[in-house]
């Protein structure tokens, strides 16, 4: 074997190496938060994006169903492999394993969503839909959102948070076998007190449906709420975001209620 054939087979191992992190969000490929996000996760491993040709917000954990699916590739992250698809974000996880990846990857990270997905908003979040989506199938998996729903939002502290997380999943400082539920709060570089592991808070929205009229006379309804925590809880997500911290969750898709479960066993 030639040396330049040695040099080429190391080189080829060390990209082997390197994880595959499959990168989605539910705003949509052109979305600043999820560009703001495969630039943290680059350094990381090799960088692959599947991801909604346009917006998916609250979707949760809906497929497509009846109809067909659209897979385009498209040139939107420089030299970074990336695809849309016509699906939900749970549809472009399961399209990416199975036709783009042809395999698991080792990371899906989902995200940056526009706004948080703390509390009860975890539940309707096509973001961690996607990332649950990957848990299911044995993937490690990491949502990440932040508090701010402006395009022009400033995705600094976000890109700073998303390292150090994953810095330490692929450092294995965290278990690799996780779901993981990261908001990052609006708040300057400066007073950004770090990340602090949390559990979900017990808060919900209270919702009213504002009913209108459209321009042919017809009614249609408009769905309003304002967001109320009743967890006075200092160990809660949303505790973490009010006072300056970015919240960690482990979460899980098993909902048995086991406490339940006990009880009607005996």
């Amino acid at each position: 074997m030639s040396k330049q054939s040695t040099k080429s087979s190391k080189k080829a191992a060390v990209i082997d190496q390197k994880p595959t992190i499959l990168i989605t969000n539910d705003d949509g490929i052109t979305a600043p938060g999820i560009a703001a996000l495969v630039e943290a996760a680059k350094p990381f491993g090799r960088v692959v994006v599947v991801a909604p040709d346009a917006p998916q917000s609250g979707m949760g954990h809906a497929i497509t169903i009846g109809k067909p699916l659209r897979l385009n590739q498209v040139h939107v992250f420089g030299d970074v492999e990336a695809y849309q698809c016509s699906g939900t974000p749970v549809d472009c996880v399961k399209i990416a394993v199975d036709k783009v990846l042809h395999k698991k990857p080792d990371f899906c990270f989902s995200g940056i969503n526009h706004g948080s997905n703390s509390s009860i908003n975890i539940i309707y979040s096509g973001t961690m839909s996607a990332a649950m989506e990957a848990a299911i199938e044995g993937i490690c998996a990491v949502g990440f959102s932040y508090e701010d729903y402006s395009f022009e939002a400033d995705f600094s502290l976000s890109q700073q948070v998303v390292s150090e997380v994953l810095h330490k999943l692929t450092t294995k400082q965290l278990p690799q076998k996780g779901l993981y539920n990261v908001n990052i709060p609006k708040v300057a570089i400066s007073k950004f007190k770090g990340i602090k592991v949390c559990r979900q808070a017990n808060a919900k929205w209270n919702e009213n449906f504002v009913e209108r009229v459209d321009p042919t006379g017809k009614k249609y309804f408009w769905l309003t709420g304002e967001f109320q925590n009743r967890d006075k809880g200092k160990d809660t997500d949303v505790w973490a975001l009010q006072h300056g911290y970015a919240s960690m969750v482990p979460v899980q898709y098993d909902l048995t209620d086991y406490d339940l479960y006990k009880k009607i066993k005996s």
